[in-house]
Formats: C-alpha cells, structure tokens, sequence
C-alpha cells in the first residue's frame, strides 16, 4: 500500500477524514480536497486511485439518505446527464496513463484553484437552461472530461441544479445520485485504464473508513456549523492545495 511509511499514511487518513467531514457538511468537494491533498505527496496517479473507492461509497450514502425510491427517479429524470456524464468519463480515464506527470498535475490543479476562487468571489457559473436536455448533455460531457482525469465533477453539476432552480432537499439528492454512479463507472474506467490496480486498490479500499467516519461527523455537525464561514475556509484550503499541485506541475517541468 504505502509501505512502512507512517507519515504518509497518518497524513492521507487525514486528508481523507478532513474531505468527509466537508462532504458530510456541505454536500460536496471530498473528491476536490483528496485529489488537491493526496497529490501534495503522492503521484497524481495513485492519488486518483486512492480516491475512487471513498468516493463510490460516501456518494452511495448521500445519495440514498432520502430513500432507494427517490434515488431511482432522480435517475431516470436526469438520465440524459448520467448517459453523457458516463460515456464520457469511460473514454477520458483511459487517457490518464499516458498524460506525463506535470500535465496531470496542472489539470489537476487548476480547475480546483479556478472553481475555488470563483466561488470566493461569488461567481457561480450557469448554463442557458431554456433546452433542458441540451444543458444536461452539455453538463455530463464537461464533468465527464474533468471527472475522468481527476475524479471531480462536482462545479458543472452544481452549476446545471443551480441554473434549473431546484431546491436544497432536490439539490443534495442529485448531487449524490450523479455522483455515485459516476463514481462506479469511474471505477470500472480506471480499471480499464490501469489506474485503479492490485497496487492502487489497497489504499483506496483502506481510505474507505476514514471517509465513511468524517462523512457522518459531517452530517453530526451539519446543523451547527456556521456553514458560510466553513465554506469560505474550505474554498480557501482548496486554493492553496490547488496551487500547490500547480507549483509542483511547474518544478517537474523545470527539471
């Protein structure tokens, strides 16, 4: 897995831990907060890997917190998201292997730092709902290029629920439902590519208990928190993790 290295396991359980409690709290950015923390010190590659098991399973909880019936509808009304979303990542992730070190890095961090900072200026991205199955479409394909390098597809989605004006409850529902299943082709896209393997699979399984513990810790707290400060301190950490990926993207380069 990691080997004998207890510093970097003290610390990916910790990155882990951390990206459910926000997951839990917030309803999103766990796959933003691992990928950004993990790939400080490990390889962009095996940071991915790590995160895909996790994230299958804390999505499966949110996604059926209100019920398997509510979860299956919500499927069937944004089926033209999911096939895009799904298609797409099938065909991005097998491209992952082949991206050298430092392109990985920076398309890894600078979508984090660019969502991160728009979100702190109060920018929220939207798309022309007036064709609902265009925008869906035009949704699932963007978080399907995204999702299949980098496990993120959290901003284009947020930004589709937002520009069709549902509410929180409906809000926290396909979120978690688009998620889960396109965390489940993700998984069966980066076995295909070689990401996720008998090497990689091991931490991913072994992250799934630390995200599954900040998860609930998260919804515990989620009544409590001031939740727009604890937002604006996670876009923050975001940024600066984002920015570092692209620091180190910039020294592989020089080197």
């Amino acid at each position: 897995m990691l080997g004998s290295d207890l510093t970097t396991i003290f610390l990916a359980v910790f990155v882990t831990v951390f990206a459910g409690v926000v997951k839990g709290a917030v309803g999103f950015a766990m796959p933003m907060i691992m990928i950004s923390g993990l790939a400080s010190f490990l390889p962009a590659e095996q940071a991915l890997a790590a995160l895909i098991i996790p994230t299958v399973a804390t999505n499966l909880a949110q996604a059926l917190r209100q019920g398997l019936g509510a979860a299956i509808l919500t499927a069937k009304e944004y089926k033209r998201l999911l096939v895009a979303l799904c298609i797409t990542v099938l065909l991005v992730a097998q491209a992952v292997p082949y991206i050298p070190q430092a392109a990985l890095l920076i398309a890894l961090g600078v979508p984090i730092v660019a969502f991160a900072l728009s979100q702190l200026a109060g920018w929220q991205l939207r798309f022309d709902a007036r064709n609902r199955g265009r925008a869906e479409i035009a949704t699932g394909i963007v978080g399907g290029i995204f999702g299949g390098i980098s496990g993120i597809w959290g901003p284009p989605t947020i930004a589709l629920l937002l520009s069709l004006g549902v509410d929180k409850r409906e809000n926290v529902r396909v979120q978690g439902v688009v998620y889960v299943i396109g965390a489940v082709v993700l998984v069966a896209g980066h076995l295909g590519s070689g990401v996720l393997n008998a090497a990689t699979l091991p931490l991913s399984l072994f992250l799934t208990l630390p995200s599954m513990v900040g998860l609930y810790v998260g919804f515990a707290v989620q009544d409590r928190l001031d939740a727009a400060r604890f937002r604006r301190w996670t876009l923050i950490v975001l940024a600066i993790s984002g920015l570092n990926l692209v620091r180190r993207a910039l020294a592989l380069w020089q080197g």
